[in-house]
């Protein structure tokens, strides 16, 4: 099933591909075929939904563009009765997407969690994508300090657990914000106070948060196909926001980027660097849009 609808220079089609464990909801911005020959763009994130890519999307008007809501988020309806989040479960209805819309290469750009599938649909799917644009992601094992760094993550799933979203993203943003190794001196901190970084205090009872629980370890837990990615024909780059040295996800970015045997690309901005003001998280979608043209484009 699908919906059309215009949106700025763009015309949006938006389709449902029903499958046994899922309905997902994909996005396709543009034309298909596509009206320059050149494959089209894949957008995906992970815990966000395509809505996060509105900016991306409206500075990449050369493009046909695809995003998609990940089963269990946004629009994606979950029916296999789970609420655990697997890039390589994500990777198979990305690859399933592609085939809706008549198979690959695409070029993908993928952000955070979204990163971490990417990798997993090229190990498992290598024909699927031509250049793959891999953005901070969130890989732990990676990481000199790895044991630290779930140690830190844990601390922010006790927080969620014990006193709810406000505790939880408040820890979640210490996390995000520490610069270099998880040290003795980071574990030593207080507690943070969620009205110090314009959280609520107040628990909610829900404890369902893709970012905050337990539900997306399989994320962070990855670890790269090394060997299946070598001997994929896609031309991967581990990219990194210039203001993400030494945090968390630009750590694992280079970390990542080591791993493939390769410098991570330094993009403009942070770990959101593709978003409007829009999201409150705003970095700068115009510079970045521009960065992300001329890797594809090398």
């Amino acid at each position: 099933m699908s919906s059309r609808r215009e949106r700025g220079l763009f015309v949006m089609t938006t389709h449902t591909l029903k499958t046994d464990e899922a309905d997902l909801v994909y996005d396709v911005h543009g034309p298909l075929p596509t009206a320059d020959g050149r494959p089209p763009l894949f957008l995906i994130g992970q815990p966000m939904d395509a809505a996060g890519f509105s900016s991306l999307v409206e500075h990449s008007a050369e493009r046909t563009v695809i995003t998609y809501d990940p089963r269990g988020l946004g629009r994606s309806v979950r029916k296999d009765g789970r609420t655990d989040h697997s890039p390589t479960t994500q990777a198979g209805d990305v690859h399933a997407i592609i085939e809706a819309i008549g198979g690959g290469p695409v070029d993908m750009f993928g952000s955070s969690g979204g990163a971490v599938t990417a990798l997993a649909l090229v190990a498992a799917h290598p024909g699927d994508v031509a250049t793959l644009v891999a953005h901070e992601p969130p890989i732990i094992p990676a990481l000199p300090d790895a044991e630290a760094a779930e140690r830190a993550r844990a601390a922010v799933r006790d927080a969620y657990e014990k006193n709810g979203w406000g505790a939880g993203m408040a820890s979640f943003m210490v996390l995000s914000q520490w610069k270099g190794e998880f040290t003795d001196e980071y574990f030593a901190q207080p507690a943070p106070d969620p009205a110090a970084f314009g959280m609520p205090a107040e628990d909610d009872g829900t404890r369902e948060d893709p970012l905050l629980s337990d539900h997306s370890w399989a994320v962070s837990d990855y670890r790269p196909d090394v060997e299946a990615l070598a001997a994929a024909p896609t031309r991967i780059v581990v990219a990194v926001g210039e203001e993400s040295a030494d945090v968390f996800t630009g750590r694992t970015a280079v970390a990542t980027a080591e791993l493939l045997g390769q410098e991570a690309t330094v993009f403009p901005s942070h770990h959101g660097g593709f978003m409007g003001g829009e999201f409150g998280y705003a970095g700068q979608p115009e510079a970045f849009a521009g960065k992300l043209r001329e890797v594809l484009n090398g």
